[in-house]
């Protein structure tokens, strides 16, 4: 995994051309032993094996231990697009990502969602209905999806967490990096109620305010569903409502006063044929009526394994680990942990990166 993450910090290359090489070697180790480049066989440009030399020359082998060693220690995990860690959901947007860094819980694949997102500097209005919808539709088993911005994104994001539910913080800097710090607290709320905190940039990435349109790609991708509370008419939550209605996404708008210009966005997007936002009561009927019947769609995700397979499937990390750590962790003889591992990687649940070391799958 360092060499995956070595590969994926490197610049000069794109996120659509380093999965389109990866798929090229067995191994990301085999792109960082590379001497000559062009010669190797690798369909790659001159610029591109300029990069991959310069960033040979910038990591050694002890500096790449120490790098992925920090992301380890920092309970950071690297989900790489082409493996089935990777959210599938994501493979079907415009311009994946080619490493997604996650701290938390992954998202359940088969686990409704829906992105709730709005103006920073909401009104009362925007802020009461953002925790309301967010609220009833946690409450009904949707993950909540926003970017943890202030304003409508961390209301939404409160109110999912206030019933229980389950939210995922979308950002626009490194996973490690809480921006914006007035939301600590909520930051470590997600962490801590078993919600997932994502991001496409590497870890230590600051907040640079053009990394915010590009990530909402990700919010409304992840996403079945898109609800904007209160939007300007030129806002970002636009932007969101735009590419989820290019990803053939439900939008969905809080009507407000015409006057009010927190609200144009929202009347707009109504006017052009999103759904209006009523109540959440009548948005949970639509939704469980309608012609998709997304409720319909919830499934029960929890892997049902027998013991010990369950006990060693538990302990397992997106960050590899050692057979002798999963044996201390679970108390469990080695040739009992040996089997589960093996059980576990032959029905997909575990891969062995390297001789005794092992990831998590699903």
């Amino acid at each position: 995994m360092k060499y995956e993450y070595w590969f994926a910090s490197l610049t000069g290359i794109s996120a659509k051309r380093k999965y389109e090489l990866r798929l090229q070697v067995s191994d990301a180790s085999v792109l960082y032993d590379m001497k000559e480049p062009l010669l190797s066989g690798i369909r790659m440009t001159k610029k591109e094996a300029a990069a991959l030399l310069e960033g040979q020359r910038g990591v050694s082998e002890a500096k790449m231990e120490n790098n992925f060693a920090k992301l380890c220690e920092k309970k950071i995990q690297c989900l790489r697009r082409g493996t089935k860690v990777y959210p599938k959901r994501l493979e079907k947007i415009d311009a994946p990502p080619y490493m997604l860094y996650l701290k938390g819980q992954l998202m359940e694949e088969n686990i409704l969602s829906a992105a709730i997102v709005g103006a920073r500097g909401c009104t009362a209005y925007g802020r009461e209905y953002a925790r309301q919808y967010a609220a009833a539709l946690a409450a009904r088993g949707f993950t909540i999806v926003s970017g943890m911005a202030l304003g409508v994104d961390g209301e939404a994001q409160r109110g999912a967490l206030t019933v229980g539910g389950k939210t995922a913080a979308v950002l626009g800097c490194g996973v490690d990096v809480c921006y914006p710090r007035e939301n600590f607290e909520l930051y470590q709320d997600i962490l801590e109620k078993g919600g997932s905190i994502l991001s496409e940039y590497l870890p230590g990435t600051k907040p640079f305010p053009y990394n915010f349109p590009a990530r909402n790609r990700i919010i409304s991708g992840l996403s079945d569903i898109v609800l904007v509370m209160e939007a300007r008419e030129q806002s970002g939550s636009l932007i969101t409502a735009d590419i989820a209605l290019e990803q053939g996404k439900e939008v969905y708008a809080l009507p407000g006063p015409v006057d009010s210009m927190l609200s144009r966005g929202c009347n707009r997007l109504i006017h052009q044929g999103a759904g209006a936002l009523l109540s959440p009561e009548e948005l949970l009927e639509e939704l469980a009526l309608g012609d998709n019947n997304l409720y319909g769609k919830i499934k029960e995700t929890q892997i049902k394994l027998e013991s010990p397979l369950n006990l060693v499937y538990s302990c397992l990390d997106f960050c590899e680990k050692g057979l002798q750590q999963l044996i201390e962790e679970t108390h469990l003889p080695v040739q009992t942990a040996l089997g589960a591992l093996t059980d576990l990687t032959l029905q997909g649940y575990a891969e062995e990166v390297s001789k005794n070391y092992y990831i998590k799958c699903l």
